[in-house]
């Protein structure tokens, strides 16, 4: 069952991924999204991906999940890159993340896409988003695509 419920989520990630983990390629086929909806979406896969519920993922529960959908899956096509980039934005070089800075890069991704500042992005928010960082470079490291610092959680938590 557990397999299954992590397949599911890992599916809905890698489907949101474009938009969340502001991977290259088209918006075709992708709807408006409020920021609630990505709040809510970055608590669900939080919560699937965090195997032993005490809330931390860890690197090691994050690549095991994505091997686990890779291997239901396939690990051909776009999707595996993509779950890499997710992991690897969210990481960056630490070993463990807590909820609420998972949920913060998935909102400052989202803020920073949200041109108007309504609280919707729109397929044309993306493209012009992704047009922009193209013209600043694709060398150059947004700053919403840094991750947040880890920091140990507290032993209460």
């Amino acid at each position: 069952m557990k397999m299954i419920i992590v397949s599911v989520v890992l599916g809905a990630t890698v489907a949101a991924a474009p938009a969340l983990a502001q991977a290259p390629g088209g918006s075709s086929g992708q709807r408006d999204q409020t920021r609630a909806e990505v709040q809510q979406r970055a608590d669900m896969m939080f919560q699937m991906l965090d195997s032993n519920h005490d809330g931390v993922v860890t690197r090691q529960e994050a690549e095991q999940a994505a091997a686990q959908f890779a291997a239901r899956v396939g690990s051909e096509g776009r999707s595996g890159g993509r779950m890499q980039r997710l992991i690897e934005q969210a990481f960056g070089s630490a070993q463990s993340i807590t909820r609420q800075q998972f949920e913060a890069q998935l909102l400052a991704r989202f803020d920073a896409m949200d041109l108007n500042h309504d609280g919707v992005v729109t397929a044309a928010e993306r493209e012009q988003f992704r047009a922009q960082r193209s013209a600043r470079g694709a060398g150059t490291e947004s700053p919403v695509s840094a991750p947040v610092t880890a920091t140990p959680p507290s032993p209460g938590q």
